[in-house]
Parts: structure tokens; sequence; C-alpha cells
């Protein structure tokens, strides 16, 4: 997606510490995060908020009505596991944080019924 590559060696890291997510969960939340980022008048670090938001936007894009069940396949049920995925990829190496950026910032954000129902 959006020409994001995420090389084997990592993604096999990646699966064997959070084997919760599938790998596409990784790449999308990656082409999520260039979404918003492609939307906004100057590149600027984005808040957890908005991250999990452009997960919701780009995914109705995306998958439309199948939206939910796509992103429940790959392991992203919640906003919160939107974060997961997030701190996975900090944790590796792919992301970076700032220091007041944390997991809280993905909590309860929207409720998945409300925003694919």
């Amino acid at each position: 997606m959006d020409g994001i590559l995420i090389d084997d060696a990592l993604l096999d890291r990646l699966r064997d510490r959070w084997p919760q997510f599938h790998e596409s969960a990784y790449v999308f939340v990656l082409g999520a995060l260039h979404y918003v980022i492609s939307g906004l008048d100057t590149p600027r670090h984005i808040s957890g908020r908005e991250l999990a938001e452009g997960v919701r936007d780009l995914a109705l894009e995306r998958f439309g009505p199948m939206a939910r069940t796509v992103l429940e396949h790959w392991g992203i049920r919640t906003t919160d596991n939107v974060g997961d995925v997030v701190f996975a990829l900090v944790e590796v190496g792919v992301l970076i944080k700032q220091d007041e950026d944390g997991p809280e910032d993905f909590h309860e954000v929207y409720s998945f019924d409300e925003a694919f129902g």
C-alpha cells in the first residue's frame, strides 16, 4: 500500500513479538500515517487521535462497508489496537515518538460500532 515496504526480517520480528496482528495491519497503519500527513498543509507530528481517525477514514475509503471486517481480520478491533500497532512499530524502530506520546493517546478515540456501523 502506498509504496510502503517493511523488509522480511522486520516483519518476522513483528510477527514473533505481536502475533495478534497480521502483517497487513502494520502496512495499513503506516499507509494511514502517510494519508494523514499528506492531507496537512505542512508536515508535522500527528497525534494518536489524528492517526486513529486517519485509520478509520482510510479504511472506509478503501474498503467501504467491509472496513471493519478487514481491520478485525488483521487484529485491529479498537483504537487501542491501532496504538498497539503504532508502538510495535516504534519499538522495532520504524516510527519514532515524542516524549509525550503514549498508548493512552489511542484509548477509545471512537467506537468501532459507531465508526463502521
